[in-house]
């Protein structure tokens, strides 16, 4: 099994290095995936109400065999759910699908600022971590301009942001607006899913360098960053070659080498104008 390191939050939890994206693994099959994924090492499953899988992750908690406490458990609030009131109503529901009785970190999933109720979700997230049903608080695709607001209206700041982040993106203006506020940084589509950057030369070269994949090489680039990626696979050999990159460290050349390959966002994901509901 596979030690994955941990940082501690900025409200003293315990956080994973790296951890297991969820999206699409769903049925059975899914739940098998999950629990394949805790076995191997992994610590932290990252889910969402809009996955549609609270019930699998559940049911891999409960199948794992560990102690509840061992393992992270992280959902989202949909943008439909939005509001005071609706928060509340849409943990009760992520509790009860999941069948637990915490939610372990719980982000709010897009900001969709148009509709302007991020600021009243985080109030009842705060009721709800308050009330013991949640134990970290965070958010997902938030800007600076974003997660400053929270902080100034609300004095509260998350522990967590969720944000696109690969070689191609490398959001270094926004991690470093995390560093100085002590937010960790997490990083969804780690290896820039559908597109060519596993087969980049520079990480190619990079990965022979350290007799790693490239797969291994972008994932520890990601650690290099102070960030943890949620890469997602249902197979049990990927998982356990997206969660092995603890044993070699890159140099700042590189880090930097990779990070060059920067070009922009891959997807519609601009917290500004996307919204999801």
């Amino acid at each position: 099994m596979i030690t994955i390191p941990t940082v501690t939050l900025n409200d003293g939890t315990s956080f994973p290095q790296l951890g297991l994206g969820t999206y699409n693994l769903t049925g059975a099959d899914g739940t098998d995936a999950i629990v394949s994924a805790i076995h191997t090492g992994y610590r932290l499953l990252d889910t969402a109400v809009n996955y549609k899988n609270e019930p699998e992750v559940g049911d891999a908690v409960r199948r794992s065999g560990l102690d509840r406490d061992e393992l992270l458990v992280a959902t989202k609030i949909p943008g439909r759910d939005h509001g005071y009131d609706e928060t509340i109503a849409s943990a009760r529901g992520s509790l009860e699908r999941l069948g637990l009785d915490r939610i372990d970190l719980y982000l709010i999933h897009w900001p969709n600022p148009r509709v302007d109720k991020y600021v009243d979700t985080w109030r009842a997230m705060v009721a709800l971590r308050d009330e013991g049903l949640v134990t970290s608080l965070g958010v997902s695709n938030f800007t600076a301009d974003m997660l400053t607001r929270l902080i100034d209206e609300t004095g509260v700041v998350p522990a967590v942001n969720q944000v696109e982040l690969h070689p191609y993106f490398p959001q270094a203006e926004l991690r470093a607006f995390h560093e100085r506020n002590d937010i960790r940084t997490e990083s969804w589509s780690p290896l820039a899913r559908r597109s060519e950057l596993l087969t980049e030369r520079v990480i190619a070269d990079i990965a022979a360098q350290h007799d790693v994949t490239p797969t291994q090489a972008v994932l520890r680039w990601h650690v290099e960053l102070q960030s943890t990626p949620i890469p997602k696979s249902a197979d049990p050999s990927r998982q356990r070659e997206n969660a092995d990159v603890f044993g070699f460290s890159l140099s700042e050349a590189e880090i930097a080498a990779i990070s060059a390959l920067e070009r922009g966002r891959l997807w519609d994901g601009d917290p500004e104008t996307h919204e999801e509901f």
